[in-house]
């Protein structure tokens, strides 16, 4: 089952996100962090196959301070143009605050467990890694985040298993900027990384030009087990 929620930001006003209820009368949570394009077809779908394997997972709509609702089409070159123009505008300390809103509205749900956990791919694979960094979740998950090496700063601050899928020919993550993370955060005691030979960003994108059936199958099997150890709930 699925519907939309009204969620209440930190600093007033409120946005929109997408949740989708497990056959359980209780479940872990997972808030899923959107791409570039929104809570489009493919976010709502994963919240689907996330609920179907037992979680909450809800999936907030992170453009609301630009324009509310967007859902843009990755196989469209001129939503592509729209996504990138919104990128560019996006507040990432704003977005973070917002995601930290739906993890707590999440949590005080009646059929939530407490244990949340957050996915993020692309931007949200970033924004994943800010959520290891300042938030209280009890574990992350980031797949190709652009930009981590931006904040590298804040490792220090990651105090729950955090999780980082890295595509090794990714051309928005180039082999510099692979290199830093994973210098970084490969000796850390709450970062576990993978990193994919031969796949580009987004190699976990259904339907997408860059989706790697067999990549996207190990990345997802590593992420269902590290839910499972630590928030629980899963089926497999």
């Amino acid at each position: 089952m699925s519907q939309e929620i009204t969620i209440q930001a930190s600093d007033g006003g409120s946005f929109q996100a997408y949740l989708a209820t497990p056959n359980t009368d209780l479940a872990p949570g997972v808030v899923m962090i959107q791409e570039i394009f929104g809570v489009n077809e493919t976010m709502r779908g994963l919240a689907d196959g996330y609920a179907a394997a037992g979680y909450l997972a809800i999936v907030p709509d992170l453009f609301w301070r630009q324009e509310a609702g967007i859902q843009l089409n990755d196989q469209q070159p001129a939503d592509w143009k729209q996504a990138f123009e919104l990128y560019q505008g996006f507040d990432e300390d704003k977005g973070t605050e917002d995601l930290i809103a739906t993890l707590h509205t999440l949590r005080l749900m009646e059929n939530c467990l407490g244990r949340v956990g957050t996915v993020g791919f692309c931007l949200g694979g970033k924004l994943a890694y800010l959520m290891a960094t300042r938030s209280d979740a009890d574990c992350n998950v980031g797949y190709y985040g652009v930009g981590i090496e931006k904040n590298l700063e804040e490792a220090a601050n990651i105090t729950q298993p955090t999780l980082l899928h890295i595509a090794e020919e990714d051309e928005y993550v180039p082999k510099e900027a692979q290199t830093q993370i994973k210098s970084q955060l490969q000796d850390h005691d709450f970062v576990t990384l993978y990193s994919y030979a031969g796949v580009n960003h987004g190699f976990a994108r259904p339907g997408g030009d860059t989706y790697s059936q067999n990549a996207a199958a190990a990345a997802n099997l590593r992420t269902l087990e590290f839910f499972k150890e630590h928030i629980g709930g899963g089926i497999f």
